[in-house]
């Protein structure tokens, strides 16, 4: 078995269930830059506290790429969120996770990971399934929605570059723990910046905490099984397996939410789920 893959495929399961989180989140009219404000209040002190307990809080140059990829995961969240607020999560959530595509590409590229045959049919058939899910809908009502389609994939961008500086932390000697609580610290602080920048003044929402918080809670685990991963094996491997999730999500999307599953959606995402299924046994 691939080393780490136990963790990536938990990370898998609890980055489903904060896709579908996030739908529930714009479908009750949260704005996206308040919910992932509110998220960053429980997630930051709730891997700080942890990383404190379990002793893994050890701060060296090392985690400045944790506070690196905090700040591309502020983007891609961000954006994630926006694009839900008129865009179906079974078509948004498989484009978002396949993000692995340019964090296994710079990987190969940049940090010397090997490429295999498999993993070179897993990109050009993940690539494909892309393609069929861009061309679908961009709302669930039929109607396309290009601005919900560019918010998805400017978030598909920052995240496939934040998660090789995870990769890049790791290799310099930082413990996950540590580059989780650096990313919650540049994540949060800079979420609340823009939120006072924009609205001066500090949002609470009651309301909202139904579902940022357990949004929060969910990624808090799922970065960490990641980085417990990443430790032990090929960024060009386990990201890919940790974003397989999304084939949950655009089901559960289906069904939770009454999107449509045409043809061309469901050839889509059997395209992704092979593709990813190859980067397992890669």
């Amino acid at each position: 078995m691939t080393p780490g893959l136990g963790f990536a495929l938990g990370a898998m399961l609890l980055f489903g269930a904060s896709d579908l989180i996030y739908k529930r989140a714009a479908a009750a009219g949260i704005e996206a830059s308040r919910f992932i404000m509110l998220q960053s209040w429980v997630f930051c002190p709730g891997i700080t506290l942890y990383a404190w307990l379990t002793g893994t809080l050890d701060l060296h140059l090392s985690a400045l790429w944790g506070a690196l990829a905090g700040l591309c995961s502020l983007i891609a969240l961000t954006n994630f969120a926006h694009s839900l607020k008129d865009g179906a999560v079974s078509i948004n959530a498989p484009i978002f996770r396949l993000n692995f595509t340019l964090t296994a590409a710079l990987a190969i590229l940049l940090l010397g990971e090997p490429l295999t045959a498999a993993k070179l049919v897993a990109l050009t058939a993940a690539l494909f399934a892309v393609w069929l899910l861009l061309a679908e809908p961009g709302r669930a009502t039929g109607r396309p929605s290009a601005r919900s389609l560019l918010r998805v994939l400017i978030a598909t961008v920052a995240m496939g570059i934040g998660n090789l500086f995870y990769k890049i932390g790791l290799q310099q000697g930082a413990l996950p723990e540590t580059l989780v609580a650096a990313q919650a610290w540049a994540f949060g602080s800079t979420a609340i910046f823009f939120v006072l920048w924009r609205e001066r003044r500090l949002p609470l929402m009651p309301w909202a905490w139904r579902y940022s918080t357990p949004a929060a809670l969910v990624l808090v685990v799922a970065f960490v099984l990641m980085l417990h991963g990443l430790a032990r094996g090929q960024a060009s491997v386990l990201v890919p397996v940790a974003q397989m999730g999304f084939v949950f999500t655009a089901l559960a999307g289906v069904v939770l939410f009454g999107e449509s599953l045409t043809m061309r959606k469901r050839a889509g995402l059997l395209v992704a789920a092979a593709a990813l299924a190859l980067f397992a046994v890669s």
